[in-house]
This record gives structure tokens, C-alpha cells and sequence, in this order.
């Protein structure tokens, strides 16, 4: 479906504690995503991208327009859109296996000895098997990541919406992540968004990046990946080629101008 998730002229604000002033967050904001495509979301910090993600998720209302899953208008959370955070959210008192079972305790549709083959599949999908029966205080931040990403899964979203999830981890970690989330993709085929501020994480994981103003959000370009690199080659040395530095400097300059931009208005409003 080209328009599995489709995002119709949406806006949000927010009021000041005092509630005499508004600031507009996301602007008229249109935008679809295929069924199975990962998209990243690329921006500078409190540029709206993830609060547009947020919404998505139902974790915040847009103040008008609307938004659609499968042709379905969204509103509050559901078990359609599981969510990774930053933040490593697991619970320290069960073990890894508890964690990503906990995601299933919702499902009404599979057996308990069902929920047992699926938490064990996500355990080796993510890498985790041998850490199954231990408890998530005493495994590292990547590997609890690894348990969120897996947890989220194992509950059948019909999209992933990941925030920033690798940015608190040491550079090791997160390229490893980020090699497990693309095959993880290839496998499920799972729609996902993910939003960061690193161009190259965006041109590497992502189908498509989707670029970000400065506030209020508006898209001020969407570019297509796989037509620069091939799907096949996202994984394992696309950062050495030359598609990938060409279009990392070509992403840099749309920003870099972007950024002119807005300072220059900016710059008008105070003369």
C-alpha cells in the first residue's frame, strides 16, 4: 500500500505555562509511507520531527488534520504502533525472555506455548539467546535496547516507531544495532519510522529520508535512497562507497542552507 500510513495536513502547538502564547510546532504537514518502508526522520533538535512521530503513536493530539493507518483515522495508543524510545525501558525485575514476552500479554490471537516459540524467536532475532534468563539490570544498555526492540516486536505492530533509539550508545553498539535494525527490516518487512539527528544513521538504515525545517515543522525535502544505493548494500561497507558519501554531502548542503535560511529570517525579524 503506497499510502499504508498516511499523515493529512496536520498541525500542533503548544501553549506557555501561562497560556498566553503559542508556539506552533508542525505546520500543514502532508506525508505518506509505504507498507514495509522504513523512513527516517532528519532534522535539527526541537524541530518537531519526533512530536510528529509522537503523534502518530497517539501520545500527542494534533490540534487539526488527521492521520491514517491502513485507511483507519488514529487516535488514542493501540497495539498497531509499538514504540522504542531513547531510553532503555525495560523492566529490571524479569528476565530478558519475561521482557519480551511481556510485549504478548496483550495478544488474545496465540496460546501461551505460542507466546513461548515467538518470545524465543525475538530472543535470537536480536541476539539475545543466551541471555534469556537473566535479569535486564544485569546486561549492558545496548543488550537492553536489543530487549526493547525485541519486546516491541514480538506484540505485532503494523508499525515501529523508534525514537532516537541509539543515541545514548557508545559507537560500537549503536553501528551494531544499526546493522541488526536493517536485517530486522529485511526479515519483517516491518513499516517503521525512525527519527535522528545523524545523517549518516539516516542514509544507512532508511529507504527514504524525509528532511525536516527548523520549527515549525514542514518537509523541505524527501529523498529516495534506494535509488542511490541498492537495498542489498545498506548493511556492511555502504558507508566506504562513493553513492554514500555523495549523498551524505548532498543531504548536508539541503541542511546547511536550511539552517542559512532561518537564520536570515531570524535576522529580519529582530532589524
Amino acid at each position: 500500500m503506497d499510502d499504508f500510513l498516511k499523515i493529512d495536513r496536520v498541525v500542533k502547538s503548544y501553549w506557555n505555562d501561562s497560556r498566553t502564547k503559542q508556539m506552533l510546532v508542525v505546520s500543514e504537514l502532508n506525508l505518506t509511507i509505504r507498507e514495509g518502508e522504513l523512513v527516517a526522520f532528519l532534522g535539527p533538535s526541537g524541530c518537531g520531527k519526533t512530536t510528529l512521530m509522537r503523534m502518530v503513536g497517539g501520545l500527542e493530539r494534533q490540534d487539526s488534520g488527521r492521520i491514517f493507518l491502513k485507511g483507519q483515522e488514529l487516535h488514542e495508543p493501540d497495539r498497531r504502533r509499538g514504540m522504542v524510545f531513547q531510553s532503555y525501558s525495560s523492566f529490571p525485575w524479569l528476565s530478558v525472555r519475561d521482557n519480551i514476552r511481556f510485549g504478548l500479554r496483550y495478544r488474545r490471537d496465540v496460546t501461551e506455548a505460542e507466546k513461548d516459540r515467538i518470545a524465543d524467536h525475538y530472543l535470537a532475532m536480536v541476539g539475545l539467546t543466551q541471555c534469556a534468563d537473566f535479569y535486564t539490570n544485569r546486561i549492558s544498555g545496548g543488550m537492553r535496547q536489543r530487549v526493547a526492540i525485541a519486546r516491541t516486536l514480538a506484540s505485532a505492530p503494523n508499525i515501529l516507531l523508534m525514537d532516537e533509539p541509539f543515541g545514548a550508545l557508545d559507537a560500537q553498539t549503536r553501528e551494531f544495532l544499526q546493522m541488526q535494525l536493517i536485517e530486522i527490516n529485511r526479515q519483517e518487512r516491518k513499516t517503521t519510522i525512525f527519527v535522528t539527528h545523524d545523517v549518516e544513521e539516516a542514509i544507512l538504515l532508511a529507504h527514504r529520508v524525509i528532511i525536516f525545517s527548523s520549527r515549525p515543522a514542514r518537509i523541505i525535502r524527501e529523498i529516495d535512497v534506494t535509488k542511490v544505493i541498492a537495498d542489498d548494500k545498506r548493511a556492511h561497507g555502504a558507508k566506504d562507497s562513493s553513492e554514500f558519501f555523495t549523498l551524505r554531502n548532498h543531504i548536508l548542503k539541503i541542511i546547511r542552507e536550511e539552517y542559512t535560511r532561518n537564520e536570515q529570517l531570524i535576522q529580519e525579524k529582530t532589524i
